[in-house]
């Protein structure tokens, strides 16, 4: 009976006066505008596993899709769930699904089912995606207040089996019965479904609409409960089975590109540089007049700019046409050592940071990103007030970057791949703006305190680039990214780590 009860369609439901309400929904193809959950398994199996999982999972599709749709769907989801999460550790995918995921399905919210389900009061999930992958993002940035979907198979080391616990992967009567075991008697007020396996739980709703499948903008990010700030993972595009065909295909190409561009502009003089990246398919635009190099026996300007990406400091060298000098938080060795400009690291003690800084200014100029660590979003995070203590020579730079395939920040990741991961970019775009040198009058000199004057730069850089400040700091972003303190770990912590690893792995 329920499967014959006529559903309207989701524009026709009404979001007034739902606030007593309870509203139970489907995800893909119903909050989503995608209908398929592959590109999110492909998340998973990329950041979480390897590139061959990833490889194998995409390698898997046709025969998966054909399952789908003539064999199973129940047993095409169970594939699928096999294929991206056996042998992986529950602590990682819950960082992924925490730091990476997010972004993407922010991307694919489906605006007519938002404003019907954004209305009501208790907010319900019912999906056949592993809940573990999918309830960060429907908690903190759709409110949901409960999610139910299909629970993976856990080992005793932490370690996902790649199969489903009990009642198994829910579609169809499945849906049905998590929806009564939840319930109970008290049914949820409406349903929202897209397809026939759907049908079964929105039944048992006092109102059932279903979402069709005509195509549709997704809704704009910014109409969420809040914005998604920080983001992980190497991936510019979502990874649908063609974009992640294309992108495989384009990784050789990208790396051998890559190191080329690397290593080619090392060895000559910044000026120079600026032509190879035509050359090279690297477009840098530079606006604004930047100062002169100092003149002999005068110290060396401090260009403060936003992080983009960790070849901020490198690139501002090159549009300025001559050497300078950087202050990071982190950087590998090897970076380091590779580095065509001098770069030191600041060990977070703040007098020796602030003697180093000094040091570097009487040199000559000296570029410091005063975010601390990279942020991808037009967002900009608490800058430091060190800086703004050590001289009032100070000239705010604006960075902005375009990337169309790969991400060249981590914070999970290998770093020293950072900025090889920026030239695998087909066409890497950076625009520079050197804006006016600060007058006295608004530095420390002037009588303004350090922390009046870093917030005054991180108000002007946000005004250039038409991003938004935040109090939001290095801490904030590597504890949602990789759960730590954003700090580096000593040889010594790094092997601790894994020997307390290893020993969860063997109890």
């Amino acid at each position: 009976m329920g499967a014959q009860r006529h559903f309207r369609p989701v524009s026709e439901c009404s979001s007034e006066n739902r606030g007593n309400q309870t509203v139970a929904a489907d995800l893909d193809g119903t909050l989503l505008v995608s209908r398929s959950a592959f590109p999110y398994y492909m998340l998973v199996a990329l950041e979480v596993g390897s590139l061959l999982r990833a490889i194998i999972l995409l390698a898997s599709v046709p025969l998966l899709y054909f399952i789908y749709l003539f064999i199973s769907g129940l047993l095409a989801n169970k594939m699928f769930i096999y294929i991206a999460f056996a042998g992986l550790k529950i602590r990682e995918i819950e960082l992924v699904s925490r730091s990476v995921l997010p972004k993407f399905y922010a991307e694919d919210v489906h605006p007519e089912s938002w404003r019907v389900f954004n209305s009501f009061g208790k907010r319900y999930i019912i999906t056949a995606n592993p809940r573990i992958m999918v309830e960060p993002f429907l908690k903190t940035y759709m409110g949901a207040d409960k999610v139910l979907g299909t629970e993976l198979e856990v080992t005793k080391s932490g370690r996902a089996t790649g199969f489903v616990q009990k009642p198994g992967v829910l579609v169809g009567e499945k849906k049905k019965a998590a929806v009564l075991r939840e319930f109970g008697v008290n049914l949820p007020d409406v349903g929202l479904g897209d397809r026939d396996t759907d049908r079964d739980f929105m039944s048992l709703c006092k109102e059932g609409y279903i979402v069709p499948k005509t195509k549709c903008e997704p809704l704009p990010r910014d109409k969420l409960l809040s914005p998604v700030i920080f983001h992980e993972g190497r991936l510019v595009q979502r990874p649908t089975p063609v974009a992640a065909l294309l992108t495989f295909l384009w990784m050789p190409i990208g790396i051998i590109l890559s190191i080329i561009r690397v290593y080619l502009n090392i060895p000559l003089p910044e000026r120079i540089v600026r032509y190879t990246y035509k050359i090279l398919g690297i477009k840098l635009i530079v606006k604004g007049t930047p100062p002169p190099p100092p003149k002999k026996g005068q110290s060396g300007v401090l260009f403060v700019c936003n992080h983009r990406t960790v070849l901020d400091p490198v690139l501002t060298a090159v549009a300025l046409g001559r050497k300078i000098s950087c202050v990071t938080y982190s950087i590998s060795k090897f970076s380091e050592l590779i580095s065509p400009i001098k770069a030191v690291a600041l060990s977070r003690e703040r007098e020796k940071d602030a003697a180093n800084i000094k040091r570097l200014l009487e040199e000559g100029d000296l570029v410091i990103c005063a975010e601390g660590t990279t942020c991808r979003e037009p967002f900009l995070l608490r800058f430091s007030a060190l800086f703004a203590e050590l001289t009032d020579r100070i000239v705010p730079v604006a960075i902005n970057t375009k990337q169309s395939v790969f991400y060249g920040t981590s914070a999970r990741g290998y770093k020293f791949l950072d900025p090889y991961f920026v030239f695998m970019n087909p066409m890497p775009t950076y625009e520079i703006t050197f804006l006016n040198q600060l007058p006295t009058e608004l530095t420390c000199k002037g009588g303004k305190s350090p922390i009046e004057v870093a917030n005054y730069i991180q108000r002007v850089l946000a005004g250039t680039l038409g991003f938004e400040c935040t109090n939001l700091t290095r801490k904030d972003k590597y504890a949602i990214l990789a759960g730590t303190d954003g700090r580096v770990p000593s040889k010594k912590e790094k092997e601790k780590e894994k020997e307390k690893e290893n020993e969860k792995e063997k109890a």
